[in-house]
């Protein structure tokens, strides 16, 4: 079970809420939170409520100002990223709806483009396990967390503009 504690303040100050599960909106338990600390387990924190906007992998550790990341309004939500200890395998496409060219990946990929030949990625199917996907090569640039399940429209999920270029397991014992 994970364990996270988000502070108003900046430096783990003022009020705070200890979580130990998915929260879509902290506005009921925080006026604003720029603080963590992560006291077990995997995190991914998103700067808008309802996991929406930027987003930031977090593992055990303190995190006292999200301002150096570019989050400035701070953060809004967060979802705890299960353990998974089986295989990884996830289909990524060319195109919207499963189109265009596809490959099947197996393994952490620091570069679509100079692997599969790919200049877009516009959608994928996550058979197993939980993965980041990074709009830059060698996992660089806004995180995006996938789990088991089926993305049809990156563009229809939010992110119109992005292009994925990498993408890591999730595979740390947190």
């Amino acid at each position: 079970m994970g364990r996270i504690i988000f502070y108003e303040d900046r430096n783990l100050g003022g009020r705070h809420y200890d979580c130990s599960s998915d929260c879509a909106d902290f506005s009921s338990y925080l006026n604003r939170c720029h603080s963590c600390r992560v006291e077990s387990g995997c995190w991914m924190v998103y700067d808008r409520t309802n996991y929406m906007g930027n987003q930031y992998f977090l593992r055990r550790g303190e995190y006292s100002d999200y301002s150096r990341w570019g989050m400035f309004d701070g953060i809004r939500s967060c979802r705890m990223i299960p353990m998974y200890r089986g295989a990884y395998r996830m289909r990524i496409y060319e195109r919207e709806n499963f189109g265009g060219q596809m490959h099947e990946v197996m393994d952490d990929c620091d570069s679509i483009m100079d692997r599969y030949r790919m200049s877009e990625c516009q959608s994928c199917h996550v058979m197993d396990g939980h993965w980041l996907f990074y709009e830059q090569p060698h996992y660089r640039g806004r995180m995006w967390y996938m789990r088991p399940g089926e993305y049809r429209s990156f563009r229809d999920m939010g992110y119109s503009n992005m292009r994925f270029m990498s993408m890591r397991r999730i595979m740390d014992i947190c």
